[in-house]
């Protein structure tokens, strides 16, 4: 009887690294502050929360009542998620009247959101 051996690609099968590599990435790493790169993919990783954001992507600005509807909560639970995304700056938020809307705060979290979608569909695709 034969004995498959597993192989496991996603370690390397030895110890080694290239110095001057690791000390100039290292460098470039340490300098950046990630932490709020960080909370930013911490709060669209939720689903709701990027449910939300991905609707004011399509239509650019909606009300709190629009997007209730639209994700079929509740508008404190909406209104919880946006205010955590306006406080990050993924969201800012204009009041008219007795309305309070809301849109994406900059052309960066429009293509971040934009550029996870797409990604998301390839990785279903495969």
């Amino acid at each position: 009887m034969s004995q498959k051996v597993k192989q496991n690609h996603d370690t390397c099968e030895i110890f080694c690294y290239d110095e001057e590599k690791v000390k100039r990435v290292t460098t470039v790493v340490e300098a950046e502050n990630l932490a709020p790169v960080a909370s930013i993919f911490k709060a669209l990783s939720d689903e709701t929360r990027l449910k939300i954001a991905y609707s004011l992507l399509q239509e650019g600005e909606l009300c709190v009542c629009d997007v209730a509807n639209i994700i079929g909560s509740t508008m404190a639970t909406v209104s919880h998620h946006l205010r955590h995304l306006r406080n990050l700056g993924i969201a800012k938020s204009r009041k008219e009247g007795k309305l309070v809307f809301y849109s994406l705060d900059d052309e960066h979290v429009r293509m971040l959101v934009e550029t996870a979608v797409v990604h998301g569909r390839e990785v279903e695709k495969s």
